[in-house]
């Protein structure tokens, strides 16, 4: 009984605290998402400990559940209509500038670990992270500043479909780092990795369609909620069990109901009404879940993390525009609102922190620090480019 009360006492706390703590954090202008993160460090077992243990046990549940959610939402950006309407421009973009900083964050990652004595498996998880962009930093700063005109609108279609691309990328590089961590690399492995890419797309496009087929028999919006609910839960569970990326089949089901479903928009807009209490749940966690003795060790690794990160979108953008022959204002200015990073670069590293104990803390530490840094400065920069676009 003494636990059971504990664990409402600390879910109280994560739901009180969340809140206020975000709205007081607001009016200095933290980000929401900084907000959460920052108090999930105060309440969480290493400084004030208002958070019981069991409920941080509990944190993978919870953030298996969200992501589930925010990879399923991502489907809504995939319709063939917007696809068709952004045109090669978007991916181009969004493609070559998530790649290159993939890319040249694991090579920089390799190097730092080869000189630091270190494995270099982890550099393959850390690169895939820094693909992802955190959207609701840069919408932000639109919808603030009323930003109109040609780079907002290509940065808005950019960073909708910028993490679909981060979860087939840490799809990959999470097989790829524990072959080369237990040894036993080589070409099955790559095949492997890609029969299991493969395989989650196509379980979560046959769990799309079922739920599609399943959707007419729901009447009212309450039915839809509980069943999306359940679906989201169901599609994620599947995949654990099936040793499938439930990221990777979550975004697919998505992608069909909204290619399918002539309601689709409603399956959305229902997950927005618990959205909010999930995303304040799960970025509380996060926080409480930082091992804050790691922080000194991650400095230099995490100061070239950042630099790099950014460096590889900025040169992806700047050649993709270049690629699709879009406006020069988007190859000079866009990059500027891709710099924010949030849930889906959380959500590997905590995937990476529950599949490779040994050296998932490292990993999750540094994105966790870092994504702090980023969204801090993230709405800054994103500011800094729209008025230099002459759009604000």
């Amino acid at each position: 009984m003494l636990h059971q009360l504990n664990s409402i006492f600390g879910l109280a706390v994560i739901i009180i605290t969340g809140y206020f703590g975000a709205k007081l954090l607001r009016k200095i202008h933290f980000p929401a998402v900084t907000a959460y993160l920052l108090i999930g460090i105060l309440i969480g077992p290493r400084l004030l400990n208002l958070v019981p243990l069991r409920i941080i046990s509990f944190s993978d549940f919870i953030s298996n559940f969200v992501l589930g959610v925010i990879a399923f939402s991502l489907g809504a950006n995939f319709t063939l209509k917007d696809m068709k309407a952004a045109g090669k421009p978007v991916i181009w973009i969004s493609v070559l500038e998530a790649s290159f900083a993939w890319i040249i964050v694991t090579i920089v990652m390799v190097i730092y670990f080869l000189l630091s004595g270190m494995a270099i498996h982890p550099s393959f998880v850390l690169g895939a992270a820094a693909a992802a962009t955190a959207p609701a930093a840069t919408v932000m700063v639109i919808r603030e500043y009323r930003a109109r005109g040609t780079v907002t609108e290509m940065l808005l279609r950019v960073v909708a479909i910028d993490d679909a691309w981060c979860l087939i990328f840490s799809a990959l590089a999470i097989t790829f780092a524990s072959a080369v961590g237990s040894g036993n690399f080589n070409l099955l492995v790559i095949i492997r990795s890609l029969i299991e890419i493969l395989a989650s797309l196509l379980f979560g496009g046959i769990l799309g369609f079922g739920f599609h087929y399943f959707s007419r028999f729901i009447r009212t919006k309450e039915e839809l909620l509980i069943v999306t609910t359940g679906f989201i839960l169901l599609v994620v569970g599947l995949s654990i069990k099936l040793h499938l990326s439930p990221l990777l089949t979550s975004m697919v089901s998505g992608v069909v109901i909204a290619n399918i479903s002539k309601d689709s928009t409603l399956f959305f807009e229902t997950l927005r009404k618990v959205d909010p209490i999930l995303f304040l749940c799960f970025f509380i966690l996060v926080g409480a879940n930082l091992e804050i003795g790691l922080i000194p060790e991650i400095g230099i690794m995490g100061l070239l993390y950042i630099i790099f990160r950014v460096i590889g979108k900025f040169v992806g953008v700047k050649i993709g525009a270049w690629k699709s022959h879009a406006d020069a204002r988007i190859g000079k200015y866009l990059a500027w609102g891709l710099v924010p990073q949030a849930g889906v670069a959380l959500g590997v590293a905590l995937s990476a922190k529950a599949l490779y104990p040994e050296y998932g803390g490292m990993i999750f530490t540094t994105i966790t620090a870092t994504t702090v840094i980023y969204e801090l400065v993230g709405p800054l920069c994103a500011k800094h480019g729209l008025q230099k676009a002459g759009e604000i």
